[in-house]
């Protein structure tokens, strides 16, 4: 075979001994995108030249009658003994029936899976529940996301009322360990800790602890990391904190007398309307606490309570109670701050009312009652007067109990009224307060506008 002169171009049809001389002579022809110049000493290896004047090694080669072309490198890049010894291990790799392109595709996939493995063994506890808390967000009432915030929370913040700093939540302690750290031996070691410093708190927190890491175990990113065995399910951890007892506390008939006396005492009038109305409409302390003025309908005599979800009770995310005519008069009475009806001078929900509640009760001889047991007070007094366990129910937002009730009882509004105002009249009676429900209730005083 004759070799071309310096001068002139290689003829692309035959095959030639690749030279640096060679190779740089190449050209495009003018009605082609590109073209290759074959390499005579390794089968397959070509040097590929485009219209722009790119020029690269690559390997051509057939497999079960399919064209193969893989690029090797660029010219400037690789030298001509490179591009062979790569040209000779390809054919080797086809030479044993296997496709180069799904070596390369399989390589890169275990690449990805090996740095997403170590990017999961890398990520700490603290941003696996970021991601946790946002995924979870849409399911989760307002005070359930404010729990987990502060299981997590850092503390060291300036409080927001009267002095010196937060303390950490109780699960701050794993904010910074990786989520791959998190054994049952870690989990036993802080319970016991927790359990000397917040033992009711930490109980709680181990929940939340062991939920987050359930649904750990169900996301891809996490499920290597966590395992089948939950570390949070450690009969040592559980045992190390206090088991919850049933709480008992509440108001029997013949404290009802003291209990209000001591409560219309209270000097903060927002303070002293809410405590007697968690008592007379057996709503959730926080349901109450974030009462707004637009949730109370004087029209239709009802009040729109924002219940956690429907399987507590409520109905996408609220239920409707009556509006009974000694708690309307109370509500009445009450100067406006806000969007909110039992608020501050600010505006703002009402910080820590079980403080004056339990002051109150101290006045009145009455130790242990909790804003919560105002709530188990009404469900407990209704037995007085024989009021329908569903009706109860249903007024304070409990799920339905037995199929008749979640399936075949619709009660309106007017029939939910009909008890209850049959138990606050009772109610009043035994606590001794004179009240004529026909009496126009207090009108509203406007105080300084929404702020």
């Amino acid at each position: 075979m004759a070799r071309p002169k310096k001068s002139e171009a290689p003829d692309l049809s035959d095959r030639i001994n690749l030279t640096a001389g060679a190779i740089e002579r190449l050209t495009c022809p003018a009605d082609k995108q590109q073209a290759f110049m074959r390499d005579s000493e390794a089968p397959g290896l070509r040097v590929r030249v485009t219209a722009a004047g790119a020029k690269s090694f690559v390997y051509e080669a057939k497999l079960n009658r399919q064209t193969i072309r893989r690029t090797i490198g660029d010219v400037k890049l690789w030298n001509i003994e490179q591009a062979r010894t790569e040209a000779r291990r390809l054919a080797v790799v086809l030479d044993n029936g296997r496709d180069p392109r799904e070596i390369e595709r399989q390589q890169r996939a275990a690449q990805a899976a090996q740095k997403a493995a170590d990017a999961a063994q890398a990520v700490t506890v603290g941003e696996a529940w970021a991601t946790y808390c946002k995924a979870r967000r849409p399911h989760w009432g307002e005070l359930h996301q404010r729990d987990h915030a502060g299981m997590m929370a850092p503390g060291g913040e300036p409080k927001k009322r009267g002095k010196g700093t937060t303390e950490p939540g109780p699960l701050a302690h794993f904010a910074s360990m990786r989520l791959a750290d998190v054994t049952p031996e870690a989990v036993q070691a802080w319970a016991s800790d927790e359990a000397t410093r917040r033992p009711t708190r930490a109980r709680l927190a181990l929940s939340l602890l062991h939920a987050f890491l359930n649904w750990c175990s169900e996301q891809a990113q996490f499920a290597d990391v966590v395992g089948d065995k939950n570390p949070a399910h450690t009969r040592l951890a559980r045992e190390s904190l206090p088991l919850p007892k049933p709480k008992r506390d509440a108001l029997l008939k013949e404290q009802l007398p003291a209990w209000f006396a001591a409560v219309s005492a209270i000097n903060h009038p927002a303070i002293s309307t809410y405590l007697q109305c968690l008592l007379l409409t057996g709503a959730r302390p926080g349901e109450l606490l974030t009462l707004k003025w637009d949730d109370v309908d004087t029209q239709w005599q009802g009040l729109t309570i924002r219940d956690k979800d429907e399987s507590k009770g409520g109905q996408d995310g609220h239920r409707i109670i009556p509006l009974t005519p000694y708690v309307h008069h109370l509500l009445a009475s009450l100067p406006r701050h806000g969007l909110y009806v039992f608020a501050g001078t600010r505006g703002e929900p009402l910080h820590k009312p079980n403080v004056a509640h339990t002051k109150a009760c101290a006045v009145a001889g009455l130790q242990g009652l909790t804003l919560h047991g105002l709530r188990r007070s009404f469900g407990s007094l209704s037995e007085w007067l024989e009021l329908p366990a569903g009706v109860v129910a249903q007024i304070q937002g409990h799920k339905p109990s037995a199929t008749a009730e979640k399936h075949y009882r619709v009660r309106p509004l007017d029939l939910l009224r009909v008890h209850h105002e049959k138990l606050e009249v009772w109610i009043l009676e035994q606590a001794g307060i004179e009240f004529q429900p026909q009496a126009e209730p207090g009108k509203l005083r406007i105080v300084g506008g929404d702020k």
